[in-house]
């Protein structure tokens, strides 16, 4: 299998999925926007794609000329029937392809919280059994995504709702990291740090780092939703 990875930054890519990819023998293959003369493949060089996140919001194109050209391919991927999962600023854009708004959170959240199901996650009983204990994940966001139409929420928190969604059985959106490893956050501590401003729903830099001990957790969901949404095991 070949999953094409939209990267927006460079401190932000694949961390565990690219550790998945190699265990499970699969292909990444990438377009990185910040880099001059990035290019976007052919619908058919490609059987899944991987949305990850970013500091910038959907709306920035006016900053990041790339933003449109990354709209109409997500549109084409999920018009083509292509498994599409987004992360973070990845399923805003992926809801935002699918008609639905994308803002401002109530709460701002960076640190590890937990997530809770919802009554529509039942429908999609692997993944309710995964996060029916409400586990901690780590969130790194400001802004939400709204429920696309025909599309369902899965989880929420308690500083927001719509933390996950699912539209039509090949959209998975989740607002937050899972794919995160020691590495990763690292990475964006160091470069968005100025973030990390005191409020109810943000850690300080020692709590995440404390909390890297729900790696392993984490990276056992990422693992699940990979081998599951990516082998059509959808709504029953």
């Amino acid at each position: 299998m070949t999953l094409h990875v939209l990267q927006h930054v460079k401190f932000e890519g694949p961390g565990f999925i690219a550790d998945w990819a190699t265990i499970n023998g699969h292909q990444l293959t990438f377009t990185r926007f910040y880099e001059p003369g990035y290019q976007l493949p052919g619908l058919e060089e490609l059987n899944a794609l991987v949305i990850m996140g970013g500091p910038m919001d959907v709306f920035a194109e006016h900053e990041f000329s790339w933003l449109h050209a990354e709209k109409v391919f997500i549109e084409d991927c999920i018009q083509a029937g292509k498994k599409v999962l987004g992360i973070c600023l990845g399923a805003q854009l992926a809801s935002w392809c699918l008609g639905s708004m994308v803002g401002v959170a109530p709460h701002k959240e960076i640190g590890w919280f937990p997530v809770t199901t919802t009554k529509d996650s039942e429908r999609l009983p692997w993944f309710y059994d995964l996060f029916a204990g409400d586990p901690v994940v780590l969130h790194w966001h400001g802004d939400k995504f709204q429920i696309p139409y025909g599309g369902f929420e899965l989880l929420r928190s308690a500083g927001n709702r719509n933390q996950a969604f699912l539209y039509n059985n090949n959209v998975l959106g989740l607002q937050f990291h899972l794919e995160t490893t020691s590495e990763t956050l690292a990475l964006m501590i160091e470069n968005c740090r100025d973030e990390l401003q005191p409020a109810k729903f943000i850690q300080s830099e020692n709590e995440m780092l404390t909390g890297l001990i729900h790696i392993k957790a984490n990276q056992y969901m990422m693992t699940r939703i990979l081998d599951n949404f990516l082998n059509d095991t959808g709504v029953q």
